[in-house]
Parts: structure tokens; C-alpha cells; sequence
């Protein structure tokens, strides 16, 4: 199979792996995810984090974006723009929301169009070395590439439960590799073909 077949096959696999976690374990899931991340992602004073609003089985992380709003990061959200573009638009406390594409909801076009200093990605499967799977559509490596492309490289954390983890991820050349990864585990450090727990400082 091709990278893209076999990356096809594991986000299927993973996703069903996901999609077969109770609600009430997605739950405590979450819960600890905040109990973890809430300790540690701790220097975020004046940093731009990209969030999400959860969808369909995957991990909610509205209580940590509001952790981390209180310690004094501004939040933004993603938005679909088109089939090949998200914006990152500021989510202000109490800001209504609107749908925003592929289920999600996100702040109106009114709203500032913002650029991360940290991401905080879902996804679908990822591995040891920080290589991961995404939904299928590619916006999140290109919302990445064009931050690169401005001389801006964020910090980007993946979101996922213990079970989307795979022994290895097909890597292509687009492939950006995440820098630490958040599970009901822990908030983990990817370094080359490893994974150690430690406290996270942004850039």
C-alpha cells in the first residue's frame, strides 16, 4: 500500500478504536487530560492558542482552553473556510458561536482572524515519534505550512486518547511532526523515536 492507503486504513482503524470509548470514559478522559495540562501548561501568558470545539468522539477540551484563558492565553478557534483552508478566528469569552464547517462550531467572521503560537490538534492516530494522522483533509498541515511560510513555527500539541496511539505513522514529506502530545496519560514530549514526560514551555 501507498503512505496515503496505509495512513487511510490506520485513521479508520483508530477512529473506531475512539468511537468505541463510552461516553463516560471520554469523560473521565477529558477530565484528566485538564488534570494533567492544567499543571503543566502553565507559561502561556500572552500566547496565542489555537483550541477546538468537539466533535463526535473526540476529546473535550473546553474546560482546558478556559484553564488556559485564565492564565492568560488568548484563545482562538478554527474555522473552514473552503475545502482547502482553515483561519484561526479569536473566541472571546461569551462570544457566541456559529457553525463553522465539518460539524464544529467557531466564532463569526467578525471576529479576528489570529495566528497560534500553539496548537492544540486533533487528530486521528499518532505514534512515538510525533507523527500523526489527521481526519483526511489536510487543513491542519496547511494552516501549519502557511505559519511556516511567515517565519512562524507554533507549537503543536496533539489531543487523543490513549487508544489512537499506532506503533508508526507513515511519514511524507508535508509531514510536520507534533512536539508533544496530551492523552488521559499525560502531557508527553515527543523527541526522535521516544516520548518523555515533562513540564511544557511554549516557545
Amino acid at each position: 500500500m501507498t503512505a496515503k492507503e496505509t495512513k487511510a486504513a490506520i485513521r479508520a482503524e483508530r477512529l473506531a478504536a475512539r468511537d468505541r470509548l463510552t461516553p463516560e470514559a471520554r469523560a473521565l478522559a477529558s477530565e484528566a487530560m485538564l488534570a494533567h495540562a492544567g499543571d503543566t501548561l502553565d507559561h502561556v501568558k500572552g500566547a496565542v492558542v489555537a483550541g477546538f470545539w468537539p466533535i463526535r468522539s473526540e476529546a473535550d477540551i473546553r474546560p482546558l482552553m478556559e484553564r488556559l484563558r485564565t492564565r492568560g492565553a488568548r484563545l482562538c478557534l478554527p474555522v473552514v473556510l473552503d475545502r482547502e483552508t482553515i483561519v484561526f478566528r479569536e473566541f472571546l469569552q461569551g462570544a457566541a458561536l456559529v457553525k463553522t464547517g465539518f460539524g464544529t462550531l467557531g466564532p463569526d467572521a467578525q471576529a479576528a482572524v489570529l495566528e497560534p503560537d500553539i496548537l492544540l490538534v486533533p487528530l486521528s492516530a499518532f505514534d512515538a515519534s510525533g507523527q500523526r494522522i489527521g481526519y483526511g483533509a489536510g487543513h491542519y498541515d496547511r494552516a501549519i505550512a502557511r505559519l511556516m511560510a511567515l517565519g512562524r513555527r507554533p507549537r503543536l500539541i496533539g489531543i487523543a486518547f490513549a487508544c489512537q496511539e499506532v506503533a508508526s505513522v507513515p511519514f511524507e514529506p508535508h509531514d510536520i511532526p507534533l512536539d508533544a502530545i496530551l492523552t488521559e496519560h499525560g502531557l508527553r514530549i515527543m523527541e526522535a523515536g521516544s516520548i518523555r514526560y515533562e513540564t511544557f514551555v511554549p516557545r
